[in-house]
C-alpha cells in the first residue's frame, strides 16, 4: 500500500508556546494509526494542523504526494481528508439531518443521498431522529453525528480527535466497533484517543506524542506491551 498522508518535520506554535516541535510519520492506505498522549501533547494540534485550521510554522504536511501547507479547510475536505472534532461540535439547533447535510457540503445533492442511506444504515439510531435537534441528543449519539457528518465527504482519510470522550464503556465499545468496520470498508484512519488501551488495540501503528515530540512509535501490540507506555498511559 502506498503511504496516503507524509508529516515531515512540523512544528506548530501558539505565539511563544511550541505545540508541537518536529514530528514526522507517515500513514499507509488502508492503516489506522493512533497517536497517544497526555493531555497538551500536541495531538489535536496536529490534526487540525493537517485539516488545515492551523497555520504550521515550518514543516511539510502531504496527502497522496501533494502538499497541504495553505490549503484552505475546505479544499482539504474536498481532497478527501475529514476530520471528526474533539467534543463533536454538532449543530444543536439544527436537526440530525440538516447536519448531515453540513458535512456533504462538497459533494453533489445525487451524491449526498446516497451517501446519507449508507450513514443511516451504519448509524440506524441516527435515521430514527433524522428530524431531532442534534442539542437534544445523548452524547453518545452526537458522537456518531458526528462520525455520519464527517463521512458524508466521503473521506479517503478520517480523522477521528477523542471520539470515546465522556461516552459510557458500552457506548465506547461501540464507536470502535464502528472505527474498525470503517477501516475494514477501505477507510484509512488516524485516531487521537485517551482511551490509549482501546486504540492501540485496534490501532496498526502508533506514536506516542510527549510535549510536541515523538518520544516512540511502534505497532499496536508493541506500544501495549511497553513498559513506559503502559506505565505512563495504561495504568500497569
Amino acid at each position: 500500500m502506498g503511504t496516503i498522508l507524509s508529516v515531515k518535520d512540523l512544528r506548530v506554535s501558539y505565539g511563544a508556546i511550541k505545540a508541537v516541535k518536529g514530528i514526522s510519520f507517515d500513514i499507509s492506505e488502508g492503516e489506522i494509526v493512533t497517536l497517544i498522549g497526555a493531555n497538551g501533547a500536541g495531538k489535536s494540534t496536529t490534526l487540525n494542523t493537517i485539516a488545515g485550521l492551523l497555520k504550521p510554522e515550518s514543516g511539510e504536511v502531504k496527502f497522496k504526494g501533494e502538499s497541504l501547507i495553505g490549503i484552505k479547510p475546505h479544499k482539504i475536505v474536498s481532497m478527501g481528508i475529514a476530520l471528526c472534532p474533539e467534543g463533536r461540535r454538532v449543530f444543536t439547533q439544527m436537526s440530525v439531518e440538516e447536519n448531515l447535510e453540513m458535512g456533504g457540503y462538497t459533494r453533489s445533492d445525487a451524491e449526498n443521498q446516497e451517501t446519507m442511506e449508507r450513514v443511516y444504515e451504519r448509524f440506524p439510531r441516527l435515521k430514527e431522529r433524522m428530524g431531532q435537534s442534534a442539542g437534544t441528543m445523548s452524547g453518545g449519539e452526537q458522537q456518531m453525528l458526528a462520525m455520519g457528518r464527517a463521512l458524508m465527504s466521503r473521506p479517503q482519510l478520517l480523522m477521528l480527535d477523542e471520539p470515546s470522550m465522556g461516552l459510557a464503556p458500552i457506548l465506547v465499545q461501540e464507536i470502535f466497533d464502528i472505527v474498525k468496520e470503517l477501516n475494514e470498508q477501505g477507510t484509512t484512519i488516524l485516531l487521537v484517543e485517551q482511551n490509549a488501551s482501546m486504540a492501540l488495540s485496534i490501532a496498526d501503528r502508533g506514536y506516542v506524542l510527549e510535549t510536541g515530540t515523538i518520544t516512540k512509535t511502534g505497532t499496536g501490540q508493541e506500544l501495549l506491551h511497553d513498559d513506559d507506555v503502559r506505565k505512563a498511559y495504561l495504568g500497569g
